[in-house]
């Protein structure tokens, strides 16, 4: 141990400098990856946490029925908890009514404590006894500036308001009731009460606002519903669906299972967002294995070339191993102590995406699983690499080469190519041979590794641009919607509008759908009528075709899935009557509506909606109209001249969520194909540099022999542009193929409609930015090469 500290003391003392640069590579390398893994492994498990830690929903119970009686329900043996919520809202002052900041105002106190009892990340719950109390979730405060201890002025409706069914809040008639001041007390989390992509967070009012105000936010015979949490979770479901329609005298009620309908979803895009943090991790890892490997094994063979003169006098080769070793492994455990520090510092931006809106515990985490098993690694594999390197310089015997001949070489000298040409191929492409002997394989492979994964990474990323600015990828092919009816009864004369809707100079397409929910006995799907006017309207149709008789149904994938029915097959739905059996004839999207999401429900004809709904308490639930507008055409202008047409409240159509989820994750391609491009670019640089300073010995002999000083530097970049072309003659294809293969399956995840992704730009620019890089890179070793000192060169070696 002696020797190790007295050598320690000499290196430390005069190669500071490089030991400094290792410790901040290892830094650098450990904090990115680090930070990737963990984020990933925290956002992919936010969902589970954030149910582990309340008292979630199993199920939401929508009747949308005035008078209801939830006493019976309540009374279920299924049941555990139950609270109702009233179809209503509030307004608050200062925030348009059109950003819906209010929550489904609550009419028990069971919320908040026996059911959905939610995460408190600043403040306290509401008192129930107290109107003037409320909570709000956590972009609340970032969107409107208002946290824990800010008053709000909550706007309620008239009674003849509340009372009016046709009353829209959003037709721009003011809310005319009373006001109620509040107070915020607390920002909160739990499944039901979280915020949801592109919404702005939530007003949450304490029970007391509903006891006091009832007729002003539901009016006489309003309508509530209902969150439900079963005894034993979804295994008492079919119990509870049993109960509920022998209770309610109606089989037609819809139910959502909270974890299929909103959970499930989220996940997915949790999922998603993991595994591409978890892709950039990976390539930062590889990217620093080569580049801080090469660092590492260059500093302990310099450190080998001075042991050798006490290799002469007695140091053993295991002695000088650890010699070589010593200073890299303290350098490496002080830049992953950086790193772990770094990365436990970024968790406090951490998870990314739609994770962080179910994240339960927000802000700074220390998940030791992963930083320390990194602080670990990082360490221990610079020391392995230091110790392989100084292995080899110190055990290996020198001398006899291999004798591979590169087949591209021969050929250049067999065609009579210039000097330089020849050189350059030999260079690029055999290892050469004795102490000279330099691997040729780690720098092609990284040359292909570079340009393959930089255009999966630009080919996978032109997939999500195309799905952030496409939201029929999501089966929303309309942009502009109005809202027609509720319960069986129409805001207006929705038939007379249609005709003049379509004639719009404007318009595409229009589709009128009536929605109501059939029970299959396990799962409810949400049907729509696919009943166009004048003109087809578009459909995303991923298998299959669209309904055309009265006992055909087109199934959206999740609804597919969770009944177990592909194109061909049948299911059985019912909705207030005996079973309907409908044959499905096709896989395909939905509009984004109240109750369902894009990629659950069903289209049916209207013979064939009329067949399934012919005894149901009302022909429709929603009544909803879909307007497709032409190319260029503006859809505020065209909602605005269809509202004062029509008397229907027309809005332009939001994105669906999934837009917005997608386009949380749509940097980190590029980012990754920069990690990569640093990767192919270490890789070329470090083989170039190797090249000339292994093989001083044969360019010295060359130059002697009469090769000039541009000759010599034209061997290098001959050798950088072969090895630039290997890279590109390989790399492209297979990166393309990756990139669309990887998107293909992103797409069958999420899922969305694909389309094969062109990443235009990256595959124009590739082939001359990589020339160009190569050409670059050897600027430097060609210099060297050009000014080689000959006769010092040969005398030494």
């Amino acid at each position: 141990m002696t020797v190790v500290r007295t050598w320690l003391r000499i290196e430390l003392r005069r190669r500071w400098r490089p030991l400094v640069v290792l410790a901040l590579l290892v830094a650098f390398s450990t904090v990115t990856v680090l930070t990737a893994f963990a984020g990933a492994r925290r956002g992919d498990t936010a969902a589970e946490r954030l149910m582990a830690d309340t008292l979630p929903t199993t199920l939401v119970v929508l009747p949308n029925e005035p008078g209801f009686d939830w006493d019976k329900i309540r009374a279920l043996p299924e049941v555990e908890a139950l609270t109702v919520f009233a179809v209503s809202g509030f307004g608050v002052d200062g925030i348009p009514l059109a950003d819906n900041v209010s929550a489904f105002p609550v009419v028990d106190d069971e919320v908040l404590h026996t059911i959905e009892r939610p995460v408190v990340l600043e403040g306290r719950l509401p008192d129930p006894a107290r109107a003037d109390e409320v909570v709000v979730t956590p972009l609340f405060p970032v969107f409107y500036h208002r946290g824990v201890g800010d008053r709000l002025m909550l706007r309620l409706m008239s009674e003849e308001q509340a009372a009016d069914l046709e009353y829209d809040p959003a037709s721009g008639v003011p809310l005319a009731g009373p006001a109620v001041g509040a107070r915020i007390v607390g920002v909160i989390r739990s499944p039901w009460f979280s915020d949801k992509v592109g919404a702005k967070g939530s007003v949450v009012a304490s029970p007391a606002l509903y006891a006091r105000h009832q007729d002003n936010l539901v009016g006489a015979g309003g309508v509530h519903n209902a969150l439900v949490r079963l005894k034993g979770g979804m295994d008492a479901e079919r119990g509870f669906r049993e109960g509920l329609a022998r209770e309610a005298g109606r089989n037609d009620i819809d139910i959502w299972d909270v974890k299929d309908k909103f959970l499930t979803p989220v996940q997915k895009v949790d999922r998603f967002e993991a595994a591409s943090l978890l892709a950039f991790g990976l390539a930062a890892l590889a990217a620093a294995v080569v580049l801080v490997g090469q660092s590492v094994a260059r500093y302990a063979t310099a450190t080998v070339a001075d042991l050798q003169v006490l290799r002469s006098v007695g140091l053993a080769p295991m002695q000088g191993v650890m010699l070589a070793s010593t200073a890299p492994f303290l350098a490496a455990l002080g830049g992953a102590t950086l790193g772990v520090v770094g990365a436990a510092v970024a968790s406090i931006w951490m998870p990314i995406g739609s994770a962080s809106l179910m994240e339960p515990a927000p802000g700074f985490d220390v998940d030791w699983l992963i930083l320390g098993s990194g602080w670990v690694l990082a360490s221990l594999l610079v020391l392995g690499t230091a110790a392989a390197a100084a292995a080899v310089a110190l055990v290996v015997r020198q001398g006899g080469g291999s004798p591979r001949r590169s087949a591209v070489a021969l050929a250049a000298a067999r065609l009579g190519l210039p000097v330089p040409a020849v050189v350059g191929a030999r260079f690029a492409l055999e290892p050469g041979r004795g102490r000279s002997a330099v691997a040729v394989r780690p720098a092609l492979f990284g040359a292909v590794a570079g340009v393959l994964g930089v255009l999966a990474a630009f080919t996978f990323s032109a997939g999500v641009r195309d799905a952030a600015a496409h939201p029929e990828r999501f089966g929303q092919t309309h942009q502009v919607e109005a809202f027609a009816g509720f319960n069986g009864e129409d805001l207006g004369p929705v038939d007379q509008a249609l005709p003049q809707i379509a004639g719009d100079p404007d318009v595409a397409a229009v589709n009128a759908p009536r929605i109501a929910v059939a029970e299959s006995g396990e799962t409810s799907v949400t049907t729509y009528t696919y009943d166009p006017v004048s003109r087809p309207f578009p459909v995303v149709v991923m298998e299959g075709r669209m309904p055309s008789a009265a006992d055909e149904i087109v199934l959206a994938p999740l609804s597919a899935d969770a009944l177990h029915a592909r194109v061909g097959g049948q299911v059985r739905l019912a909705s207030g009557g005996e079973p309907v059996t409908m044959k499905v004839t096709g896989i395909g999207f939905l509009p984004f509506g109240p109750h369902n999401d894009y990629s659950d429900g069903a289209w049916a004809t209207p013979e064939g909606y009329d067949r399934l709904f012919a005894k149901a308490r009302y022909s429709f639930k929603f009544h909803v109209v879909h307007v497709v507008l032409r190319d260029g055409a503006d859809p505020a202008a065209v909602a605005a001249r269809l509202s004062a047409g029509t008397g229907l409240q027309f809005i332009p159509s939001p994105p669906p969520p999934q837009v917005q989820q997608i386009r949380d994750v749509e940097a980190l391609p590029i980012v990754l194909a920069g990690f990569l491009a640093v990767l192919a670019v270490g890789a070329v640089g470090h083989a170039l540099a190797t090249a000339v300073r292994r093989r001083r010995h044969e360019v010295a002999v060359l130059r002697a022999l009469g090769m000039t000083r541009p000759q010599a530097r034209w061997a290098v970049v001959t050798q950088a542009t072969l090895l630039a072309v290997v890279g590109l003659a390989v790399g492209v294809p297979l990166g393309v193929a990756l990139g669309r293969t990887v998107w293909r399956l992103v797409a069958d995840f999420m899922p969305l409609d694909y389309l094969v992704p062109v990443a235009f730009w990256a595959l124009l620019l590739v082939a001359p930015v990589a020339l160009l890089l190569a050409n670059l890179l050897a600027a430097w070793p060609g210099r060297l090469a050009a000014r080689l000192r000959i006769g010092h060169v040969l005398r030494t070696e």
